[in-house]
């Protein structure tokens, strides 16, 4: 297996050899049971529901994995080398210190936002009275041609979206406590899913 489901707990800071703070953030991973496996992709449960708020079709799915309970969330993860078989537990055993992996999750949402704050424009001129100080400009040509061009920069909605950060580097691994802890910043909030999969070939960061 190469990936995991879990949730963001925070961040905070590591010592490593030479005495340097690193900061990094802090993975609750794993243990996740293998649900299903279909021909290069296994399904994978993390977390536990009530058995009142599960439907019976998904009550019967996990039974034929040998589950007595219905994992919160059900994510499917493509396997490296053997295939594992249903009713087995993935832990964070599967990644070492120095693996470099990618993470996705649901970034925070930031409402409608403008062009200043969703795009980074600089804005107009703060004196000399004009008005402009944060509105986007002219948008379009009016004659050719005579519309907006798709994927303009515009106000909109901001974050609340699937995002996923490459080229991270794991620091430690607690399998003890099922903490993975990964240098830099990862998309959500805490207590946000995530998914942690090993990275294949070079990073854009490298």
């Amino acid at each position: 297996m190469n990936g995991l489901i879990g949730r963001k707990l925070g961040m905070t800071r590591l010592f490593n050899e030479e005495g340097a703070h690193v900061p990094v953030t802090v993975i609750e991973a794993g243990p996740c049971p293998v649900v299903q496996v279909q021909g290069d992709r296994a399904q994978l449960g993390f977390g536990a529901k009530k058995g009142t708020r599960a439907a019976r079709a998904l009550v019967g799915h996990v039974k034929k994995a040998g589950l007595e309970t219905v994992p919160r969330v059900l994510r499917s993860v493509p396997v490296a080398g053997d295939a594992p078989t249903p009713g087995d537990a993935v832990t964070v055993a599967i990644f070492s210190a120095g693996d470099r992996v990618k993470i996705t999750g649901v970034t925070k949402g930031r409402g409608f936002q403008g062009v200043v704050h969703r795009h980074g424009f600089g804005g107009g001129p703060g004196t000399h009275g004009n008005t402009r100080h944060r509105k986007p400009g002219s948008i379009a040509p009016g004659t050719d041609p005579s519309r907006i061009i798709k994927g303009k920069r515009m106000p909109g909605h901001m974050g609340a979206r699937r995002f996923t950060e490459l080229g991270l580097q794991v620091v430690k691994v607690d399998a003890e406590r099922n903490l993975l802890f990964v240098r830099g910043a990862v998309p959500g909030p805490m207590n946000g899913l995530l998914t942690v999969r090993k990275q294949g070939g070079r990073s854009r960061h490298d």
